[in-house]
């Protein structure tokens, strides 16, 4: 029968299971969904996000199972022990590569793109859980406790012969434990990672003083420095979780190797950090929706498009606000005599064509040819509804337009626009008139 300490942890364990799952599948769809976040460093995030489900999916359940002290053979317990250890080592090494990633992305940004491509960090991957597999089976290759090992249980509880009360600490040696696993595998990651985050933020720094003194030159140059400083600051506030969430569990573990003849710490203690090591597969999602804006619009792009059916305009509200490269959809704002429109084009599905994310007042007036009349007094606006799958309709602004403005396509950048002027930007749109309605 389960005590209420235990019947508490496996509802806790269980909440967070599910948490887990959802989190982190919503992150891989929005890496899916959203070419804007289909970058390197992402395919880290990915692999860390599926070892995160897979604790929510296999590990958690595993580690209720073997907190009832079951009967089973050893090697099946073994097994079901050591699980979870390869999905903790997975994780370790998914965020000591993004780590390097963006080392490499700040410290040397003009070899970036050479050095980090798509298919070294797919080999990387699969490297990484390869390593981890190795690591957190290694107790299945001997190094466990002996096989007649049995904890002290009353005999009602003993289980037959053949077969053992599958408990961690019956199967999984302290010493791999403390030595190889966390020593090991685990602080030595750890103390990489915060060396690197720490160079990653002085050579910001002192690339940011050359920015101020003019030796780098370009305002650009600074808002993409600020950028990866920004998500390096994400990445390294996910580290820093992991290492407070395990932490406690493997201190726990220490404590066991290291004085054996000590009173145990009471069992909601060790309730306590095991949930506190599962509850990091839950929190990576949040910090990537606080944290990293694109994540954001996308998650919530997915929960009201995609989950509750709904079509709000959210691109909208805040795609204006946002550059060429960090937009889910494009925008154009239209001013005149004290008059603001924002039009807004977004791919299709089939990726051919852009779509009018503005709602207007007035009607829409196919003109054939591709060609959208948008009423809109005292403007009326010509869009044209194709663009070359290549190429998405990209603009970073468009302001003050003097009416009777013709809009051609050219490849050139943003020009201020005066009287009589035309302007010009890149955009793959065919045409875009603003007349006056009288």
């Amino acid at each position: 029968m389960l005590d209420t300490p235990s019947v508490f942890y496996i509802i806790l364990e269980l909440l967070i299971a599910v948490l887990s799952v959802l989190g982190n599948v919503l992150v891989c769809w929005a890496v899916g969904l959203n070419s804007n976040l289909q970058t390197i460093t992402n395919f880290f995030v990915v692999s860390l996000a599926v070892a995160d489900i897979a604790v929510g999916v296999l590990a958690i359940p595993f580690a209720i199972v073997i907190s009832t002290g079951f009967c089973s053979n050893f090697y099946g317990c073994l097994f079901i022990a050591c699980f979870v250890l390869v999905l903790t080592q997975s994780s370790i090494f998914s965020l000591l590569a993004i780590a390097i990633d963006r080392y490499i992305a700040i410290k040397i940004p003009l070899r970036y793109n050479s050095l980090v491509t798509g298919q070294r960090a797919r080999g990387i991957i699969a490297i990484c859980w390869l390593l981890s597999i190795i690591i957190g089976l290694t107790p299945m290759m001997g190094w466990h406790e002996p096989e007649e090992s049995e904890p002290h249980l009353p005999p009602e509880l003993l289980c037959p012969p053949g077969y053992m009360n599958c408990f961690f600490e019956s199967v999984v040696d302290m010493s791999y434990m403390v030595y190889f696993n966390f020593f090991g595998c685990v602080l030595v990651p750890l103390l990489l990672m915060l060396g690197i985050y720490l160079c990653i933020f002085m050579a910001a720094r002192y690339q940011l003083k050359l920015i101020e003194l003019k030796v780098v030159h370009g305002e650009k140059s600074r808002s993409t420095l600020q950028k990866e400083v920004q998500a390096a600051k994400s990445l390294a506030i996910i580290v820093g979780l992991f290492a407070v969430c395990w932490l406690p569990l493997h201190i726990i573990n220490c404590f066991t190797l290291f004085c054996p003849d000590c009173d145990r710490p009471p069992g909601w203690i060790l309730y306590f950090a095991i949930l506190l090591s599962h509850g990091n597969s839950v929190v990576n999602p949040f910090i990537y929706a606080y944290r990293i804006r694109e994540f954001r619009l996308t998650f919530h792009k997915i929960i009201h498009r995609h989950i509750l059916g709904k079509k709000e305009q959210i691109e909208s509200r805040v795609s204006h606000r946002m550059s060429i490269h960090h937009s889910i959809s494009d925008s154009i704002r239209l001013k005149t005599n004290g008059l603001s429109l924002d039009v807004f084009t977004e791919p299709s599905s089939n990726g051919n064509n852009c779509e009018c994310l503005y709602q207007c007042h007035g009607p829409v007036t196919p003109l054939g040819g591709g060609l959208v009349s948008v009423a809109h007094s005292p403007l009326s606006i010509i869009i044209s509804s194709h663009c070359p799958k290549a190429n998405i309709c990209s603009i970073r602004s468009v302001s003050q337009i003097q009416v009777n403005q013709l809009l051609k396509n050219t490849e050139e950048p943003v020009s201020e626009i005066t009287e009589d002027r035309q302007m010009s930007f890149t955009h793959n749109a065919s045409l875009l008139d603003v007349n006056r309605q009288d």
